[in-house]
Parts: structure tokens; C-alpha cells; sequence
């Protein structure tokens, strides 16, 4: 019994520093992925010129319902005030070739200018897949990680197992052995 006691005992604090190095194993697997957090919510600012600046803000007005809807109103209200007024007030008269000449020219300086938003933006998802692929990177290697300790775990408590089943197997022997020579002491 007290080969039992002391072995427990020493079991014991065998477990609580395995437990530690777990412990410790997975405060710094937290710290870690505080960092990679805090990296993702506050990206570094990148430096923009005013022109990349202005062309980004082209492209978001240009892209919106208030674009669509200003520039509906402003074409009606130029065909309606050249259409209903007479003479010399029309600033252009029906095939309205002034209005024509600034429409080309308003998508002739936005497309590029779309074009250069787009051409960022797709840089920044370029940079976000990459960051996507990183994390779940990080994760698949965390998730074997934690199979391989648990697998290690598994092992070692089996391993345990099986020597607390040697030693009760060993202890059962001897009282077995006690136990038939007692008997053999009350036969003879």
C-alpha cells in the first residue's frame, strides 16, 4: 500500500507539471493570436496620394445611387430647359451635342479613374486573401498541434494505465500468495 501512496504522490505532481507545460503552451498560443488579431483590425495605413485620394472618392460617388440620381435630374433638367425654351435662351438646341461632348467626356475621365480605384482595391483583397490564407494556415498547424498533444496525452495515460494495472497485478499476486499460504498454514 505505501509503494501505492508514494507513487501516486509522484504521479501527481508529474501531472501538474505536464499540466503547466500545457498551460503555458496555450497562454502563448493566445498571446500569439492576440497579435495576429490586433494586425488584422488595425492594418497599418497605407499612404495614398491626393490623386489616389481623389480617384477613390470619384469612384465611390460615381458608383452610388445619389451619382445616378443627380446626374438624372441634371440630364432632365438640361433637355427640359432646352426643349421648352425659345430662341436665343437655348444653349443646345435638340441633338444636343454640347451635352453629348460632356457626357463622353465625363466617362472618358472616369473610367480611367474607376479603373485605378478598382486596381487598388483589388490589391487590398489580394492582401486580405493572403492574410485569409496565413490564419487558416496558422490554424490547420494549431489543430494538428492539439492532435499531436492530445495524441501524446493519450499516450501517456495509457502508459499509465497500464503500469497502475501492473502494479495491482502485482499486488494481487502477493496477496494471493499471502492468502494460499495462510490456507496452506490452516491445512497443515
Amino acid at each position: 500500500m505505501n509503494v501505492l501512496a508514494k507513487n501516486g504522490i509522484g504521479k501527481s505532481s508529474a501531472e501538474n507539471d505536464q499540466m503547466k507545460k500545457l498551460h503555458q503552451l496555450v497562454i502563448d498560443a493566445i498571446k500569439e493570436e492576440k497579435l495576429i488579431i490586433d494586425k488584422l483590425q488595425h492594418p497599418p495605413e497605407e499612404l495614398f496620394t491626393k490623386g489616389q485620394k481623389l480617384s477613390d472618392k470619384v469612384a465611390q460617388f460615381g458608383g452610388s445611387w445619389k451619382f445616378i440620381i443627380l446626374f438624372m435630374v441634371i440630364l432632365t433638367v438640361w433637355i427640359f430647359y432646352n426643349v421648352s425654351m425659345g430662341g436665343k435662351e437655348k444653349f443646345d438646341p435638340y441633338p444636343f451635342i454640347l451635352m453629348n461632348l460632356i457626357l463622353s467626356c465625363i466617362a472618358a475621365l472616369q473610367a480611367p479613374i474607376i479603373m485605378m480605384s478598382q486596381n487598388r482595391q483589388e490589391d487590398k483583397d489580394r492582401k486580405r486573401a493572403e492574410d485569409d490564407y496565413l490564419i487558416n494556415l496558422k490554424a490547420e498547424i494549431e489543430i494538428r498541434n492539439l492532435h499531436q498533444k492530445i495524441n501524446l496525452l493519450m499516450e501517456e495515460q495509457i502508459d499509465k494505465l497500464m503500469k497502475t494495472q501492473e502494479m495491482q497485478i502485482k499486488l494481487l499476486q502477493q496477496l494471493l500468495k499471502k492468502d494460499n499460504q495462510e490456507q496452506l498454514k490452516k491445512i497443515t
